[in-house]
């Protein structure tokens, strides 16, 4: 007779981490308005990437990497989610 552990153990994968597309040509397009502060704190961690990390960055793909992240931690985590806890009003 199988166990508890065994019975109730997860019968798929856990979904692997949603990587962004990167630099190549995107068909489809968003407007997204943020304020003047969110658009200096953006433009001020692309240039600490570039030069303390030697990461050269634009903007979209910042925006494509911070969406696949917080899309990935949503499957991972669902309700335990940075996304979902943040939406809520927590810390």
């Amino acid at each position: 007779m199988p166990g508890a552990d065994e019975i109730f153990r997860p019968t798929t994968a856990a979904p692997p981490p949603r990587r962004p597309t990167g630099r190549q040509r995107h068909d489809s397009k968003i407007t997204v308005y943020i304020s003047s502060d969110e658009l200096l704190a953006l433009e001020q961690l692309r240039l600490k990437l570039r030069g303390e990390h030697g990461v050269p960055v634009d903007r979209g793909r910042l925006v494509r990497e911070a969406v696949a992240a917080m899309i990935s931690d949503f499957d991972a985590r669902g309700e335990q989610s940075t996304l979902v806890r943040r939406l809520n009003g927590e810390p």
